[in-house]
């Protein structure tokens, strides 16, 4: 097989890299198939599910699946969301990347009822992550790791998420504490590198300016406001932070 003639995206090598030996995940909103191709490439016990919602990009996820030979291992599907998980009862690990966090919670939520033998839920939102790590908390998952990678120009969050079972959730001690880990991720708060920070640099500059904006309207909705300010104050304490360890 063409092994290294797939090449993926950096992004999707940090997501794939998640997934365990001898996978058998779905890659939801996979366009041409290209991770579930590139993980059972590379790891000849996998399997995957690769679902399209739209005509065009199923059928490149076709052509890219015939291409590589892996039509015995990975499965492209037509269907909305989980939807093409209908008669699928032992997958074990979903992916959903580069979509809105709001777009992937609506996937999860509207799909739940084929999560109950997912052990694993591979998240990529390119914005919005709160959304996700707040349904994931919800729906019984613990957020077991988490990567900050940069690539063109944008930076990106992968968060990994398990069920519960018997592994032990460190509770957090105030509902403040909950809300900034579903802010900026529970892991990576404990592992601040360098992106993490370039990207709180940056949000921080674009909450102060929508701030300053709501101050000078006539009608301030004072709750979004108070909420806004404690999120910039997290913020410039995570900066203040770096400061102090430079």
């Amino acid at each position: 097989m063409m092994i290294n003639t797939l090449k993926l995206s950096e992004r999707l090598k940090k997501v794939s890299s998640f997934l365990p030996e001898g996978a058998y995940f779905a890659d939801i909103g996979s366009d041409h198939a290209y991770l579930p191709c590139y993980v059972c490439l590379h790891d000849r016990t996998a399997k995957a599910i690769a679902g399209e919602v739209n005509e065009g990009p199923f059928n490149s996820a076709k052509s890219t699946v015939e291409a590589y030979q892996l039509s015995n291992r990975v499965e492209v599907r037509l269907g909305n969301g989980l939807e093409v998980l209908d008669d699928i009862t032992d997958i074990r690990q979903i992916v959903i990347a580069g979509m809105g966090g709001s777009l992937i919670k609506t996937i999860l939520e509207e799909g739940k009822s084929k999560l109950s033998n997912v052990q694993r839920i591979i998240a990529q939102p390119n914005v919005d992550e709160r959304n996700v790590r707040r349904w994931l908390l919800k729906e019984g998952y613990i957020v077991t790791n988490e990567a900050i990678i940069e690539e063109n120009g944008h930076r990106y969050e992968i968060i990994v998420a398990d069920k519960k079972g018997t592994q032990n959730l460190i509770d957090p001690y105030t509902e403040e504490q909950l809300e900034k880990e579903l802010l900026f991720g529970p892991i990576l708060l404990r592992n601040k590198t360098a992106i993490f920070y370039e990207k709180w640099q940056s949000e921080y500059k674009k909450l102060a300016r929508v701030i300053s904006q709501m101050k000078e309207a006539s009608n301030i909705n004072s709750d979004k406001m108070e909420r806004f300010e404690k999120e910039l104050s997290w913020i410039r304490e995570e900066l203040q932070d770096e400061e102090q360890s430079d």
